[in-house]
């Protein structure tokens, strides 16, 4: 132990310093907040708006699991990467495994997979060959394609693009490749986000040293995800996004922005909503009788302790809200010019809009995100078994199941990472000291 006692005497005098410096009206401040998400607007836009009516509600997790699923056949699909490695010669490569689990368990949905490796390398005189199309393994089960970044498309974020690129294109061919193998009458859950957010930011960004707008795969990318949605909106069958980690930032910036005499203690969007949503500190604050107090509704009063519920928000509509300053829109369809018209969509450009509700899971203390398209959200009926399948999940398992099972499918463990590093015979890897210092933990 580093820390002897009189250390840890010392740090708690500094920790309640600034412990005590938060004894504000934090769950009125939330409350306050939330009567504008009703409508949010900023600089004559809407940002962000309530879908039907704005409340939070609560449900008690024994009497929801003990109620009827939903959609008892469910596929969640996940992805496992070695991370962006780097290599001495200057390689960058990352290697992303997709697979698709469902509930009740199926063996032949689980055996197909789909692994992309992409390379990316900024000399002129490296010429990786990638793959023209697919190449075939395992009986035709699996599918695996080498893609690249050309020297001159990168200056800069080169291990972010090759990872965005090897992920975002394993995750929606797989899907593809398996949307024809799903039952009709089912739920589907992606891991993460709907859309893929961090590349969409560099699509539309006129930057000259990230330039991957004019790359080949990223455009492809972009397409696959709308054809992805075109497919569950012309079958009228869910698919959620599960956001585990939400980080996004879009309502408290525009509120702070927006003016109205709030000093807000928030930066994430997450923080805030945990606040909302906390039933304890809400249970404490008064004055928040009225129309945005939490609803308990059917499922009665909670009365116990912090495993028995869960609460929530309602549905909320992102039209035409950027996930970061310079995007316009929250869909692949917010690719900025002549890539836009070059992607091709079925529906109209609204019903690709971010829509999304947040939970609060106390016996966690997480907060969850939960996305869909509008166009299926904004039908009354799948919009309430949506939330009753995600609400009835949690309640039996904490976490979706299904989910769950993709993860431990798709994963690429850490003795499997090692491995593929010796297949670059004529490479050595490029080690840090906290490479050396933290190597050998053991990772499960």
């Amino acid at each position: 132990m580093t820390l002897e006692p009189v250390h840890m005497h010392k740090i708690s005098e500094l920790a309640k310093k600034i412990d005590r410096s938060f004894e504000s009206e934090e769950v009125k401040t939330a409350a306050d907040i939330y009567s504008l998400l009703e409508e949010l607007e900023l600089d004559g836009k809407v940002v962000l708006k309530a879908i039907d009516r704005l409340f939070r509600g609560i449900v008690r997790t024994e009497l929801m699991a003990q109620s009827e699923d939903p959609y008892p056949l469910t596929y969640a699909c996940d992805s496992g990467s070695t991370n962006p490695k780097t290599y001495d010669s200057g390689l960058f490569v990352d290697f992303c495994h997709c697979g698709l689990a469902a509930t009740p368990t199926d063996l032949d949905i689980q055996r197909f997979r789909t692994i992309v490796c992409a390379a990316y390398s900024s000399s002129l005189k490296v010429s990786i060959q990638a793959t023209a199309g697919w190449e075939t393994f395992d009986e035709e089960f699996g599918r695996a394609k080498l893609v690249t970044i050309a020297p001159d498309e990168l200056k800069r974020k080169a291990p972010d693009m090759v990872h965005s690129f090897a992920m975002y294109l394993a995750e929606s061919e797989h899907i593809l490749f398996m949307k024809d193998k799903l039952e009709p009458e089912s739920f589907f859950i992606m891991d993460g986000p709907i859309y893929p957010k961090q590349l969409m930011y560099w699509m539309v960004l006129d930057d000259e040293e990230v330039r991957v707008r004019q790359n080949t795969d990223a455009r492809k990318i972009l397409q696959n995800y709308i054809d992805i949605m075109d497919h569950f909106l012309k079958n009228r069958q869910p698919v959620i996004g599960f956001v585990k980690n939400p980080t996004d930032v879009q309502i408290m910036d525009s509120v702070r922005k927006k003016g109205d005499a709030f000093d807000l203690p928030w930066m994430l969007d997450s923080q805030f909503f945990k606040n909302l949503l906390s039933l304890e500190k809400v249970d404490n604050a008064s004055g928040h009788e009225g129309r945005n107090s939490i609803n308990n509704g059917k499922n009665g009063k909670h009365i116990g302790s912090r495993n028995d519920y869960i609460t929530y928000t309602n549905w909320f509509l992102q039209p035409k809200r950027f996930y970061e300053k310079l995007l316009d829109g929250t869909s692949p369809l917010a690719a900025a010019d002549p890539l836009q018209q070059e992607l091709r969509h079925n529906f109209p450009s609204e019903d690709y809009a971010l829509c999304f509700f947040m939970l609060y899971v106390p016996s966690k203390n997480v907060v969850f995100k939960v996305e869909a398209p509008y166009g299926l959200v904004k039908d009354d009926f799948l919009r309430m078994q949506i939330t009753k399948k995600v609400l009835f999940d949690l309640s039996l398992y904490g976490f979706p199941l299904t989910l769950t099972k993709a993860d431990h499918l798709a994963k690429i463990r850490k003795v499997e990472r090692q491995e593929i590093d010796k297949f670059f015979e004529n490479m050595n890897p490029d080690t840090t000291y906290n490479d050396t210092r933290w190597g050998k933990i053991n990772e499960i």
